[in-house]
């Protein structure tokens, strides 16, 4: 399926306020980035492609408009993600991550606002985000393409053309060897005609019903 990229504005980083505490830059937290899109109509969001800096969790936030007459809300689509499983052994650290719309809690469509909220927990790491951030919506689907004719059946005009002469007729052959299954039927069933071209037990030869000791 074709993607396109979203043109988009990432905002600046923001200490999230936990409680009376805020969280800073030089002190493991919760980190906000907000994500708009000033240029582009509500769109179906695909795939959210980054490079993670030590972030450990990720969840993320959607506004969508549910419709003309009401406002838009805020839904979360993505909770506490694992972008880093170990981070004693930087394991997820720096890599390039690519999340799609089947892996949110909720559907992507109409899409106005994306907050992504970063959180390290571990004080290992002095400083957290997220970089090289790309947002894709579903391109247009490309045509079906026309089967080609031998995987459909053919229509009255495009039956194929008589059979070479020589050739069996399929169904005869059917019926011909039907008929030779019931002979052979038959022939098991009766004990006379078994007996007929063979020598039987007590040593007389039958030929057409006709014996001799």
């Amino acid at each position: 399926m074709s993607r396109v990229l979203v043109p988009c504005h990432v905002k600046s980083t923001v200490a999230l306020q936990v409680g009376d505490m805020r969280t800073s830059q030089g002190r493991p937290g919760v980190l906000v980035i907000d994500v708009t899109f000033p240029n582009i109509a509500p769109f179906e969001l695909q795939e959210i492609m980054f490079k993670n800096y030590y972030t450990a969790f990720l969840s993320i936030r959607v506004r969508q408009q549910s419709s003309m007459h009401t406002a838009a809300k805020w839904v979360t689509c993505l909770r506490d993600y694992c972008l880093m499983p170990d981070p004693h052994s930087e394991e997820g650290a720096q890599d390039y991550v690519s999340l799609f719309k089947h892996q949110m809690l909720c559907d992507m469509n109409r899409v106005l606002e994306l907050r992504l909220i970063l959180r390290q927990p571990s004080p290992l790491w002095l400083s957290f985000t997220v970089e090289e951030l790309q947002i894709y919506q579903q391109g247009p689907k490309s045509p079906s393409l026309a089967f080609p004719k031998w995987l459909s059946h053919p229509v009255s005009n495009e039956q194929p053309a008589p059979r070479l002469e020589g050739l069996p007729d399929p169904s005869r052959v059917s019926s011909e060897v039907q008929q030779m299954w019931a002979l052979t039927e038959m022939i098991r069933a009766s004990h006379t005609s078994t007996r007929i071209g063979r020598f039987d037990v007590d040593g007389c030869y039958d030929l057409n019903l006709l014996s001799y000791t």
